[in-house]
């Protein structure tokens, strides 16, 4: 299954220098988002699902941990980090501490040791999707859930908003507003 990656910082050219490294280092299977604003990264994180989300820390709009924490209220599941130059350690354990950082990735960095930072923060991404599907796959043999929702959850986790369809008088599913 394909995977996602949404790289946000404020500097171009660090999402350039992000973008070519993963290139070389990840498979092709792999999709890699970037983007200087804060706003256009948190409306496609509203359209599709992320397997990890990076942020830089200092941006002039809101910090890392202010869009990482706006990131786990949109998609909870999506694996999430922050790229700094500061190793402050207050920073640092704030970040993992409140918006639960999988890692702090130093600037500037090692292109074989940061690839391989992606390397385990999508393999981590995997594993907890194929427990959630687990998971629910007990739930409807324990008839917790009916395989309806189990089929509702699975789609959802692929593509945020899918499943929210709005119905007109007759059960018909009605166009998306503005449309």
């Amino acid at each position: 299954m394909p995977q996602r990656i949404l790289l946000l910082d404020d500097e171009a050219s660090v999402l350039s220098a992000l973008q070519r490294t993963l290139r070389s280092a990840l498979p092709s299977r792999v999709t890699v988002e970037t983007t200087v604003d804060p706003e256009i990264a948190l409306g496609r994180l509203r359209e599709t699902a992320f397997d990890v989300v990076v942020s830089d820390f200092r941006m002039p709009l809101m910090t890392g941990s202010e869009f990482l924490g706006l990131v786990r209220a949109i998609q909870p599941h999506a694996v999430r980090m922050i790229l700094s130059a500061s190793s402050d350690s207050g920073t640092i354990v704030h970040a993992l501490n409140e918006v639960e950082v999988f890692r702090y990735l130093i600037k500037p960095w090692v292109d074989s040791e940061l690839a391989d930072q992606f390397r385990q923060a999508l393999g981590k991404a995997e594993e907890a999707q194929r427990e959630r599907e687990l998971a629910d796959i007990a739930r409807v043999q324990f008839g917790e859930i009916s395989a309806a929702e189990a089929e509702r959850r699975r789609l959802e986790a692929m593509e945020p908003g899918i499943t929210q369809v709005e119905l007109g008088p007759h059960g018909e599913v009605l166009p998306p507003r503005g449309m």
